[in-house]
């Protein structure tokens, strides 16, 4: 995997014309930034580098490709000429059910707290449909968790992708992203055309605007909860099963890195709470049991 012979299209395009709507912390800031070597984290380590951050480019290698050294290698090679310090570190997952879910837990894994992806205007409206099939109430309609984490959440991909090859690079195709075995790729090669088909305007940037309101009223409902201990069994009698649903769901999204649970998962944690239940399985290979009125939480 190598930097193009040329620019060619998209090479009118320049970092700084796109650096204004990206949400980096000031210049000389030391940050972290996820790059997988695809076009989007190649074009948040060029816009960070632009930014004048001083970054630290992390590649996961997850083994499932024969490739996947060599983009590795790519990826190191790109950043540390481009003066950034690169990270390659290997998370093994392997082929199987849930393999998304297991990707995502080995790279959290590995990856610094507070690291940079790069996320764009179009992950934000496929992941407010996800979470929306999930059932993942007003936070998951707030799409994407710890938004300060994405900084490119205002561009879209086809930016991204031209910005890549107007400063010469080509970035790694991965085939998993054409796989229709992931919901997520049918919303985004099938679902999101059709809506875009049938109404006649680009979803992506009434979805984003969809997630910026929500994420406004998850705060407010947040806000409603905030004194109230989710763990403690005791202090929840008196609450109505609105309310705790909420405190369940922060803290649950906490749990998970900040994935919103699933309604069902709401609900089975609060039939533990109150006592229906002595324990009970969460979404994302995890479980919720009740001892001495105290709710604790870790893997099945």
């Amino acid at each position: 995997m190598a930097a193009s012979d040329g620019p060619g299209q998209g090479a009118g395009l320049r970092p700084t014309d796109l650096l204004d709507r990206c949400a980096f912390p000031p210049a000389g800031t030391p940050v972290d930034c996820a790059v997988s070597g695809g076009p989007d984290s190649m074009a948040l380590l060029v816009l960070a580098l632009d930014a004048g951050l001083e970054v630290t480019a992390w590649h996961v290698d997850h083994g499932l490709r024969p490739t996947s050294a060599d983009e590795g290698a790519w990826v190191v090679r790109t950043a540390t000429d481009r003066g950034a310090v690169a990270r390659s570190v290997v998370a093994s997952v392997e082929p199987g059910s849930n393999l998304e879910e297991r990707a995502r837990d080995a790279r959290r894994a590995v990856l610094p707290p507070g690291v940079l992806t790069g996320h764009t205007a179009d992950d934000q409206a496929e992941t407010v449909l996800l979470n929306l099939l999930r059932g993942a109430g007003v936070p998951g309609a707030a799409g994407i968790g710890s938004p300060q984490r994405r900084p490119l959440l205002a561009l879209r991909r086809h930016e991204t992708a031209a910005l890549c090859t107007a400063v010469g690079l080509r970035p790694v195709c991965d085939p998993m992203n054409n796989d229709p075995r992931f919901v997520r790729n049918r919303l985004r090669h099938e679902v999101l055309p059709l809506l875009a088909e049938i109404s006649g305007r680009d979803p992506v940037p009434l979805l984003a605007r969809h997630a910026a309101r929500a994420g406004e009223a998850a705060g407010l409902l947040a806000g409603l909860v905030a004194d109230v201990d989710p763990t403690d069994v005791r202090s929840l009698a008196d609450l109505s099963d609105d309310l705790v649903r909420l405190a369940l769901r922060s803290w649950l999204t906490d749990r998970d890195g900040g994935r919103s649970p699933d309604a069902a998962s709401v609900e089975r944690v609060l039939d533990v709470v109150r006592g229906r239940i002595r324990a009970a399985e969460v979404v994302g290979g995890h479980r919720v049991t009740r001892s001495a009125g105290r709710l604790s939480h870790g893997h099945r």
